[in-house]
């Protein structure tokens, strides 16, 4: 990459989402000096190795190239990176991705009459989450703390929570930095302070947790 160019972001949407739910993030992206592209995948009717094939072959041929994944996207995300190895990838940032697994995808898939085919066929990545983070990539995840969504309605959360994911199962060992927004799940996706956030790790300057709101 030439150095006057302008830095490279895969964008990679969640579950129940289309890669077109990613356009005003790719837009502020953008403002900001980045060179945002989408994947796109069927979240529903696709299963995780095939979309994991598929995004490793992106990343694979964009050597570098940063990662801003929402929710089920940094799952793929992730497993996508470990099948990759040594590859050179870029730095990820997270947002409101359940690393440590997901409750309210188990609850819909338990509690909702046809819950398992809302979750899809990612359904076992959703709620077994991973392990850590791959050794060698720099991954930080932005959480959201607003309690608004469908998950709130069917799952029991300890703690602060976006509606859909909770603070805590944005946590696993490995992550290079963790901040909490006040954001919902979905409004991560257009929240000016997730771009603030995510731009200044992308760069290499980590998140600013002052602006980090309290846990309730």
């Amino acid at each position: 990459m030439p150095p006057d160019a302008a830095p490279g972001v895969l964008l990679v949407h969640g579950l129940w989402m289309r890669s077109i739910a990613m356009r005003w993030l790719a837009t502020r992206l953008r403002s900001q000096g980045f060179a945002p592209t989408t994947f796109g995948y069927y979240s529903l009717l696709q299963d995780t190795d095939a979309v994991v094939a598929r995004l490793a072959g992106v990343l694979a041929a964009h050597p570098g190239i940063h990662v801003v994944a929402h929710s089920l996207g940094g799952l793929l995300t992730l497993r996508a990176v470990e099948r990759l190895g040594d590859a050179a990838i870029g730095r990820i940032v997270c947002l409101g991705s359940p690393l440590a697994g997901s409750g309210a995808a188990a609850a819909i898939a338990a509690r909702i009459p046809a819950g398992a085919q809302l979750v899809g066929h990612n359904r076992a990545l959703l709620q077994a989450g991973i392990g850590r983070i791959p050794d060698g990539v720099d991954v930080g995840m932005v959480a959201g703390c607003v309690p608004r969504g469908l998950g709130g309605l069917v799952a029991r959360f300890d703690g602060p929570h976006d509606g859909t994911v909770s603070v805590a199962e944005t946590r696993v060992p490995g992550l290079a930095d963790h901040v909490v927004v006040q954001a919902s799940h979905s409004g991560l996706l257009f929240s000016d302070e997730v771009v603030r956030q995510a731009t200044g790790f992308l760069r290499g300057a980590g998140f600013e947790h002052a602006v980090e709101p309290p846990a309730v």
